[in-house]
């Protein structure tokens, strides 16, 4: 039961905006966190049937700026991996708890930034390798099942597209095209698990003004925000959201 008042208003509002921003600027990395903060003012299987179609949303706004600047095979890599983890994570929905993955990617994320930081230090004298082909396939079944079951899906991603030799706004591009793809074949079985209701259309006709308002921020930001800084804070929404997917699978 969704109870529509003030405190809904504010909470879910600062959530969506913050999907928005996230998304929109910075590759997705902490755009789940709006359904964990949806969930203190709504049941959390309703949240993620709201933010559904608002990231949907958020994700077709942002398809313009970043138009043809995406790198198609690593979306391709990534979405090939990414059908069956949505299938599994549908499969498996009902049944399996998501906490063992959840500490899986958060201890992988953070595991990823600390070993870039050795790297850059030089504490690990190591040449950093490109990821080939077939990791991307890997990581991208991870990418559909926790995109799935938390719509967590930009950590793992992110894993993989830092080690691809992108710039900041292929990054960007190639995070926005591959999670509108996601969302796109998530929304049958989230219907199909009866994840929409009417009352989640009603959140999502009052929240979809916070999600264009994010969306614009995001885009806004990614423009002004210099490429080291970029990717400066992706490695800190890394470990940001790593942690907080690890805290989430303890608790």
């Amino acid at each position: 039961m969704i109870t529509f008042d003030l405190w809904f208003l504010c909470i879910a509002g600062a959530a969506v905006v913050f999907a928005g921003v996230s998304k929109a600027g910075f590759g997705s990395g902490a755009a789940f966190a709006s359904a964990t903060v949806l969930a203190l003012v709504i049941e959390p299987g309703l949240a993620l049937g709201v933010m559904l179609p608002l990231l949907m949303l958020i994700d077709a706004g942002s398809l313009k700026p970043y138009w043809r600047k995406w790198s198609v095979p690593d979306v391709r890599l990534l979405v090939l991996g990414g059908v069956p983890g949505v299938i599994l994570g549908a499969a498996l929905y009902r049944v399996a708890s998501p906490d063992v993955f959840r500490l899986l990617i958060g201890g992988v994320s953070v595991g990823f930034v600390l070993w870039q930081m050795a790297l850059k230090l030089g504490i690990v004298r190591l040449a950093q390798k490109r990821m080939p082909d077939w990791a991307g396939v890997v990581i991208g079944t991870v990418v559909g099942f926790t995109t799935f079951v938390s719509h967590a899906g930009g950590p793992p991603a992110a894993i993989f597209l830092l080690t691809r030799d992108l710039n900041k706004t292929q990054y960007q591009a190639t995070t926005v095209l591959l999670f509108w793809i996601l969302n796109i074949i998530k929304f049958v079985p989230y219907a199909a698990l009866g994840m929409f209701t009417a009352q989640t259309l009603l959140a999502n006709l009052i929240l979809a003004p916070f999600a264009i308002l994010g969306t614009w921020l995001g885009v806004r930001a990614h423009v002004l925000v210099p490429e080291r800084l970029f990717f400066a804070l992706t490695y800190v929404l890394l470990v940001v959201t790593g942690s907080k997917l690890i805290w989430d699978g303890l608790t």
